[in-house]
């Protein structure tokens, strides 16, 4: 898988050829890459192989870089188809071919086998292997160009307007080979084209851009043709989207109807439509009405098994008396169908494909709608989770708290009652105490200890009485006295 994640490719001149590109090309697929000039299909195939670095985003290989992948590693691994091959002019049909084996260093003889090998796959004859790209015409040249991108087995291939420089005819035949191709080969295969019929032909999935390297839609064939996503879109598509539309609707369903069948033109005697066949009924002709024993070009055939509606339309609108012949693989007859019953079809189809889409939104809607109850149911199922958690949560610290505080209770009690016991058991242990009986003290009286009179310090000189407003003789007196008695 090759993912573009929010390219841009801005020049140094400051033009943008590709802008915020964000596209996913699908392993095993065929991508197209259309849109008109200018819209930046080449630098975006370039930048895939790196001749082109982007400015800013990101490329990535199986959800590696690109930048992390050595330029000459990367290009030996992704096959290149340019127009009308790009081939060596000096260099044979198998020389052109061997090119890239050359480079990987493959054997000379494992090299030459894988050249033929390719040059029968792309449908081409032996006898122009040792032919120049001068001597071949467009056709051959363009396949050879693919047996060469091919030559190494490369897992990826880029494509770039391969099919454009060669006519109708020949391009008619070549998208068939190159469709045929992958279906054994099964490649990653990017192409860019500017033809929306070649892509709608090819392609699994279609890029439109528009210019400025913007990308515009991506998306089946059938998705572009029946689902535009702007008029840009439409109108790049073509206003006969609806009538190419049906390349994608099987033709296995009409309704078959008879027709006289003849194997001589000059027998038909009917107004009639009549139809020419031959031995093995296989149809010739439409028996000429205005020239009777003339045979009148059939138109184009279809095979309801494995063509489409617009094959059986185109055979009904080619045919000259307006009837779709329808054939069986062996080209025997089949049967007939008018343009009309077609069209009937194709308008009961689209009414049961309205039906089966209005459906599935329907039980999309329906899906979204049970989910989202789903998820709801799931929300609120969570949170009565978490609120029966928080609560046993606080159930169980309540539990504890309360286990806590009866412990601490408990050792409270047994403390106490220890200390009971320790108070008892001193109690017991420890003698009654003596009481202790004073002395009684004897008094004597000591004459020399009296004061004497006539004191000169603290009285008059002459009585001894104290003098006046001497309020400290008496105290100290007593002082003296209770030092004495003591």
């Amino acid at each position: 898988m090759i993912e573009f994640k929010s390219v841009t490719k801005t020049y140094r001149d400051g033009t943008t050829a590709v802008h915020d590109l964000s596209l996913v090309i699908p392993s095993d697929k065929i991508t197209v890459i259309v849109g008109p000039s200018g819209c930046g299909k080449t630098t975006t195939l370039r930048m895939i192989n790196r001749m082109l670095e982007p400015t800013s985003g990101q490329i990535t290989w199986d959800r590696n870089p690109l930048r992390n992948i050595r330029k000459t590693q990367l290009r030996r691994e992704m096959g290149y188809v340019i127009q009308s091959g790009g081939l060596f002019p000096h260099r044979t049909v198998l020389e052109n071919i061997q090119t890239v084996p050359h480079l990987l260093g493959w054997k000379k003889d494992r090299s030459q086998g894988r050249a033929e090998e390719l040059l029968a796959m792309v449908g081409l004859e032996s006898r122009l292997a040792n032919r120049y790209p001068s001597q071949l015409s467009g056709g051959q040249q363009q396949r050879v160009g693919v047996a060469r991108a091919l030559a190494a087995d490369p897992r990826v291939l880029l494509m770039d307007e391969p099919f454009s420089a060669v006519d109708p005819v020949v391009r008619a035949d070549l998208h068939e080979q190159f469709l045929e191709i992958q279906r054994q080969v099964g490649k990653t295969i990017v192409m860019i084209t500017h033809d929306i019929d070649e892509a709608i032909k090819l392609g699994d999935q279609i890029a439109i851009m528009r210019v400025g390297g913007v990308l515009a839609q991506v998306g089946s064939p059938q998705q572009l043709l029946e689902e535009p996503v702007d008029d840009f879109v439409a109108g790049f598509v073509g206003k006969d989207r609806g009538y190419r539309g049906l390349s994608f609707t099987s033709a296995s369903g009409l309704p078959l109807g008879s027709v006289q069948l003849v194997r001589d033109a000059a027998s038909a005697r009917t107004d009639a439509p009549v139809l020419v066949v031959d031995e093995n009924a296989n149809p010739l002709g439409w028996a000429d009405r205005t020239r009777p024993g003339q045979v009148q070009m059939l138109g184009t055939t279809f095979e309801p098994d494995t063509d489409t509606m617009r094959m059986a339309l185109d055979s009904a609108l080619n045919s000259p008396v307006g009837l779709a012949v329808a054939v069986a693989q062996n080209g025997r007859f089949a049967g007939v169908v008018t343009a009309s019953q077609i069209l009937d079809q194709v308008r009961h189809l689209k009414a049961s494909v309205a039906d089966a889409i209005a459906a599935r939104a329907e039980a999309d809607a329906a899906r979204v709608e049970a989910e989202a109850a789903r998820k709801e149911a799931e929300s609120v199922r969570q949170e009565a989770s978490r609120i029966a958690a928080d609560a046993d949560a606080e159930a169980d610290e309540a539990a504890r708290i309360e286990a806590a505080i009866k412990a601490a209770e408990e050792k409270e009690e047994q403390a106490r009652s220890a200390e009971q016991a320790a108070a008892a058991k001193e109690a017991a242990t420890t003698p009654a105490p003596t009481p202790t009986v004073e002395p009684e003290q004897e008094w004597t009286w000591d004459p020399a200890a009296e004061p004497k009179v006539g004191r000169t310090d603290a009285g008059d000189a002459e009585t001894g009485d104290p003098r006046p407003g001497d309020s400290t003789a008496g105290d100290s007196n007593a002082g003296d006295a209770e030092s004495h008695y003591r």
